[in-house]
């Protein structure tokens, strides 16, 4: 990376990023440059960081230290330029239950000034196979039926960029294969995509580029082409095993 963070323009760019509690680390130091159009997997154990890098890279929380570009607009200087351009899933679906799918499209597309928006929630509706319970209240629906809905409202104003924190929590296998077709689509659709997870199979066949954090530093990033997931996992069982 280069010493200047505006040399290059990433689509996601952090350079000496910290994030304290209590003066406890949770973030020490993270250097991170995504490309456009890349998918990359961060790995990590429970309590490694991967929740809190992902609260700081969608403005959810400040970080103490460090400089950070979402599609070139700095997080601290410009939070409401980098949450249009950003679409999030998480472990967590941000739907009101007490809603329909629909209203909660309409609600987030509203607030989003989505352009075209019943045409809009339609596409995003379709693509991920809920269009029959489009007018069911989302509190009956299952997790993975919530999830996939989250990953609509998350691409209903269609950002370049998509930041995903252990999406497939709580799902079953079914589930999770389905949420993962879902990503693919996002993926091959040149959106640029960072995802969490600790699940090493899931992630590794989603991803172009892999990397693992640790007590709140990356010790280990590459490109999925050198790897194979044997090979991956050892490497995943020696920085986790080295630093635990």
């Amino acid at each position: 990376m280069s010493d200047d963070i505006n040399d290059i323009k990433y689509a996601i760019e952090a350079k000496g990023l910290s994030k304290s509690f209590g003066g406890l680390f949770a973030l020490k130091g993270i250097d991170l440059s995504i490309n456009e159009g890349e998918c990359v997997a961060l790995f990590g154990p429970n309590g490694a960081g991967k929740t809190t890098l992902i609260k700081v890279l969608t403005t959810l929380s400040r970080p103490a230290n460090g400089k950070v570009l979402i599609a070139g607009e700095d997080i601290k200087k410009n939070a409401v330029a980098v949450r249009r351009r950003i679409g999030v899933v998480s472990h967590q679906t941000f739907l009101y239950d007490n809603l329909t799918a629909y209203e909660n499209l309409k609600f987030y597309g509203k607030m989003y000034d989505v352009p075209d928006l019943e045409q809009r929630i339609v596409d995003v509706i379709t693509k991920v196979g809920l269009e029959s319970r489009l007018r069911d209240r989302v509190g009956i629906f299952s997790r993975g039926m919530q999830q996939r809905l989250s990953i609509a409202r998350a691409i209903l104003h269609d950002p370049p960029i998509m930041l995903l924190d252990e999406p497939e929590t709580g799902l079953d296998e079914q589930a999770r294969s389905t949420l993962s077709e879902l990503l693919k689509t996002l993926v091959a659709g040149n959106r640029t995509v960072l995802l969490t997870t600790h699940n090493l199979e899931w992630g590794f066949a989603l991803a172009d580029r892999l990397a693992i954090l640790v007590k709140g530093k990356i010790v280990y990033e590459d490109s999925k082409q050198s790897l194979d997931m044997t090979t991956f996992r050892e490497t995943y069982n020696r920085c986790v095993g080295a630093r635990s």
